[in-house]
């Protein structure tokens, strides 16, 4: 028999029945004391009318791994998307729309510079002086592979010195803000206020909430919008963004793989290589180049005339952390998509190509000499990584000569001290036969390297796309987009093409590095262009139910008042893979435990299954927390208070949740008063 416990100051109930309501069972409970008065089991739809935008210029940050950039419409033409300006610095041969996604913080942590400018001034410092400063790139894989991510989360430089994630994030953000500004305000012929503005963060579909959350944390930080304005700042995932840009595309603007058949490289015809049609587009996107200003359909484009309405396509977003593949049906006449699957994908990203690279540095000259190397020479490191970055973009398959990658001097001359024997030697030593020494001072990477640092990635890749085609709800798609900047690269595409080409179309758009962020851009106009969106996960919270002897197990079992309680019980608010619309909303009503409490806080509870019943389950977790702010009740004739004081007079606060956007959203109304309660979801704080 458990204890009869007392009311804990926090806790809360659902008001209906007249009999007594439970207090709150013990701690050790999971703090389950929410009796259900009436479940919703499923969300209602409240149709809000379409709003006209209330901003006049939208500016889109895409914060990606290896590069980032931003973007902007002014809500008057939004048939023009502006590309941001050029920046200063760059790769020789890497056209630089987009800058590389690094930052320089100064020894006192002060923020130096971002980008290329970070890179280069980096490099250029003495190395003694160089391992004082702080420099960070592809940080951003840090927030996906973190599994308890908070506030106080940290990153570390190359340097190895350690800063909270979100000062990270911030800066590099508030450079991207600066930077916009100044350009949105060059082109605008009005003055704009702060408010105008509606930015909006691109972010991996594959991402949970923790990590959407970190990144609106980091924008409040930042000083992009203020926190009591959260409307002003929309998180876009990334695929879904592609994919409401690629609804815009003509024919002209996309490459078609699935025209041409291949052997070996050629066409069958032998006449053109596999990557000539490339070359032209690349060409034709180099030309284009000095004008920044891109224009879009006003209605989509004419590639979608061939498509019913009902087709499906996947959007498979291959960028340098992540690829991640979300599928879609266009609903006609008015264009508005519809999210068939829940957004899948993994760490596969084109960072997995640099890290093979240095595993393969590391089996030839010894992993303890490379991790000395990269701590006493951090800014050798760096430069070694972008010369193999730019001769990565130049791999290709049946590429008959060897790709030359050049060692700094100063890894010759380390290697020589550390080690009393030559490079050369080194390689000569290490049997690996397919990376041989150029007597310039290179490495050269053989067809057969350059394969092997390049399949696992492009093996995950290929066999992620055929899972999801294999799913039932997803057979029969017609086309396959590839986008982001991985999807550039001439290995992926032919290995996409041979693995897939026969199944369905595999369209690659032109610009394809930019998709993404013209597509942010597009939704920052108009957010209501997604209307039914999967549930990632299962969530739900913790509930008391009335014990069913022989249905319940004894020791949920929980006697409060002379009552028995099943505690522990998952009250489902939405089940994975669910279709949720846009405006759809899950209703719950709480009363407080007792008079004069301040807050009501109700742990939210997640699950990769369905098939969970009770909070306790394995695969459940705690994943958050709503806050309910109570305000000093109104004061009314004759009312008693309280959890005791039954009769309609029981405070009741009402929680509404909306699943169907980007991120989860929370509001609260308590019903004496009609007053609205300041609620809030928190998944950072766990």
């Amino acid at each position: 028999m458990a204890d009869v416990v007392q009311p804990d100051p926090n806790s809360l109930q659902i008001p209906g029945d007249h009999l007594s309501a439970p207090s709150s069972p013990a701690t050790a409970r999971n703090d389950c004391s929410i009796t259900p008065l009436t479940p919703s089991p499923s969300p209602r739809v409240e149709v809000r009318p379409r709003m006209a935008c209330p901003f006049s210029v939208v500016v889109a940050i895409d914060f990606g791994t290896t590069s980032s950039g931003y973007a902007f419409s002014f809500t008057q033409d939004s048939e023009a998307i502006h590309m941001m300006k050029r920046w200063e610095g760059g790769d020789p041969g890497v056209a630089n729309q987009k800058s590389p996604t690094c930052l320089l913080l100064t020894p006192d942590l002060r923020f130096h510079s971002f980008g290329f400018a970070a890179r280069d001034f980096y490099h250029d410092l003495d190395p003694e002086e160089a391992r004082h400063w702080l420099y960070f790139d592809k940080f951003k894989m840090k927030i996906h592979s973190t599994s308890d991510l908070t506030m106080e989360t940290e990153l570390e430089a190359v340097n190895g010195r350690r800063v909270r994630a979100i000062e990270v994030f911030a800066h590099a953000l508030h450079f991207f803000r600066e930077h916009a500004l100044k350009e949105v305000k060059d082109q605008s012929s009005s003055v704009l206020e702060g408010e105008e503005i509606r930015w909006v963060i691109t972010v991996p579909a594959v991402w949970r909430q923790p990590a959407k959350q970190f990144m609106r944390e980091a924008a409040y930080l930042a000083g992009l919008v203020a926190p009591d304005c959260p409307e002003q700042l929309l998180i876009a995932l990334e695929p879904e963004a592609a994919s409401i840009y690629c609804r815009k595309l003509r024919l002209h603007q996309v490459i078609d793989l699935s025209l041409q058949p291949i052997t070996n490289g050629l066409d069958l015809e032998g006449s053109q290589p596999f990557d000539s049609s490339f070359r032209q587009a690349r060409e034709q996107l180099r030309r284009s180049r000095h004008s920044r200003t891109f224009l879009v359909e006003s209605g989509t484009g004419e590639l979608w005339s061939e498509l019913q309405t009902g087709d499906r396509y996947i959007v498979a977003d291959c960028g340098g952390g992540t690829v991640d593949l979300t599928v879609h049906q266009i609903e006609q006449p008015q264009g508005t998509l519809k999210e068939l699957y829940k957004a899948s994908g993994g760490p596969y990203g084109a960072v997995g190509v640099d890290l093979a690279f240095e595993a393969m540095l590391c089996q030839i000259f010894g992993e303890d000499f490379i991790q000395s190397f990269k701590a006493k020479r951090p800014a050798a490191w760096v430069d070694l990584t972008i010369a193999f970055e730019a001769r990565k973009r130049t791999a290709a398959p049946g590429r008959a000569n060897a790709l030359n990658i050049s060692l700094p001097f100063s890894f010759i001359d380390f290697y020589k001290r550390h080690r009393g024997q030559s490079v050369e030697a080194a390689l000569r030593r290490s049997n690996m036969n397919i990376v041989k020494w150029s007597s310039q001072g290179m490495l050269r990477l053989t067809q057969e390297a350059m394969n092997e640092l390049f399949q696992p990635t492009i093996i995950n890749i290929v066999k992620h796309i055929e899972e999801l085609m294999a799913k039932p709800e997803v057979r029969g798609v017609r086309f396959l987009f590839l986008v982001g900047g991985f999807a550039e690269s001439p290995m992926l595409q032919k290995a996409v093409q041979r693995a897939l080409g026969r199944t369905c179309r595999i369209i690659i758009p032109h610009d394809v590095g930019l998709t993404i962020l013209k597509g942010a851009v597009l939704f920052g106009l108009d957010p209501t262009v997604v209307r039914v969106r999967r549930c990632p996960l299962t969530y739900g919270v913790g509930v008391l139910n009335r014990f069913v002897e022989g249905r319940h197990p004894r020791d949920k079992l929980l006697i409060k008042e002379g009552r028995e309680w099943c505690t522990d019980i998952l009250d489902r608010f939405v089940s994975v893979d669910q279709s949720v619309a846009l405006g759809e909303v899950v209703k719950r009503s709480y009363t407080p435990a007792r008079l004069g409490q301040r807050k009501i806080i109700i742990n939210i509870y997640c699950s990769t299954s369905d098939d969970v019943t009770y909070i306790s389950d394995p695969g459940v977790r705690k994943c958050g927390t709503i806050t309910l702010d109570l305000p000093e009740p109104l004061p009314l004739p004759g009312a008693v208070g309280g959890a005791g004081g039954g009769g309609p007079e029981r405070r009741e606060i009402r929680a509404t949740m909306q699943f169907g956007d980007t991120e989860i959203k929370v509001t609260a109304v308590d019903i004496m008063s009609n007053r609205s309660v300041r609620a809030s979801i928190d998944f950072l704080s766990n």
